[in-house]
């Protein structure tokens, strides 16, 4: 519904090649458009706190707020190349729709760029020493990683779109 509705988020999606529809840059009011995105957003908000819990973060008088939260509809044989979130502490992904085929979620090693003459890794390695990590999320996966750690979603090879709901938290 939304990406028939949101004339902006098409507008955007094209102009900025997105293959299929964002609503990153056209809806910054989910949680209170929608009763399903407020009850999201009531969710990811318990799953950030435990989250930095985990990090050991020290938020002294501040505190981990939704910054922005978007809907993305890829396309077959779109992807979404290599980024980071900044300004944000927190990022993530909640997926809808992930049909056979669909892209995974590549997680890059942030010391790659320091690892100038290091050889590769053999195939076998752990997936721990590995310059990449494919993350192959079913629907209804949470992912939530640091806003530093450089990700992207290689083409999408499934017959039919990839959905998923991306968030960002700020500290504050």
């Amino acid at each position: 519904m939304l990406a028939a509705e949101d004339t902006a988020g098409q507008a955007w999606s094209k102009a900025h090649g997105y293959g299929g529809y964002t609503s990153y840059a056209s809806l910054n009011d989910l949680p209170t458009r929608a009763s399903v995105f407020g009850e999201l957003k009531r969710k990811l908000d318990a799953h950030a706190r435990r989250f930095a819990e985990a990090l050991a973060f020290d938020l002294g008088a501040g505190r981990l707020r939704l910054d922005s939260l978007w809907v993305n509809v890829l396309k077959p044989g779109a992807g979404h190349s290599g980024h980071i979130h900044p300004h944000s502490v927190l990022s993530g992904t909640v997926y809808v729709r992930t049909p056979k085929g669909a892209s995974a979620l590549k997680i890059e090693d942030p010391r790659l760029p320091l690892m100038m003459a290091a050889p590769p890794r053999r195939a076998a390695a752990d997936e721990a020493q590995q310059a990449f990590v494919y993350l192959r999320p079913e629907a209804g996966t949470v992912l939530m990683w640091e806003s530093w750690l450089r990700h992207e979603v290689p083409p999408n090879q499934a017959k039919s779109e990839r959905i998923s709901v991306s968030f960002n938290y700020g500290w504050r």
